[in-house]
């Protein structure tokens, strides 16, 4: 009996304290350190650019910033981030198609007549990895 109790206990304690992982995302390339850094992770194609799962902003100093998400669950993932440079809360556009603040993507994707897209952006992250990128604005 206490064999059994003591394998329900670690079979419970293993997916409780199931490795979670980190993703630290290094925005450059800014062209002032006015307004804010501000990053979405998104973890499906059907939300890339639009819902994110977790959001994060950071003061840019040196015309770099850092942001990092702890305790993300394994899966497919893209980072998006943007210069939020007059500290509106949202990436401005020209006539509604152009972006007239900078912005960038997680694997630095190109945008291409259009937004980046997924596949291009994405990532898997599993096993309490800890990732890092480097996004060129």
């Amino acid at each position: 009996m206490q064999t059994i109790i003591t394998t329900l206990v670690l079979i419970f304690t293993s997916l409780i304290l199931q490795a979670q992982n980190t993703i630290t995302v290094t925005m450059t390339g800014f062209d002032n350190d006015k307004g804010t850094a501000m990053v979405g992770l998104y973890n499906s194609e059907e939300n890339f650019l639009e819902s994110g799962l977790m959001y994060s902003k950071s003061k840019i100093e040196n015309e770099t910033a850092t942001v990092t998400f702890t305790n993300v669950p394994d899966g497919d993932y893209a980072v998006s981030c943007f210069h939020d440079e007059d500290d509106n809360g949202k990436l401005n556009m020209f006539m509604g198609l152009m972006p007239t603040e900078d912005y960038g993507t997680s694997n630095n994707a190109p945008a291409n007549f259009g937004p980046p897209k997924w596949k291009d952006a994405k990532f898997e992250i599993k096993d309490g990895e800890t990732k890092t990128f480097e996004i060129n604005l």
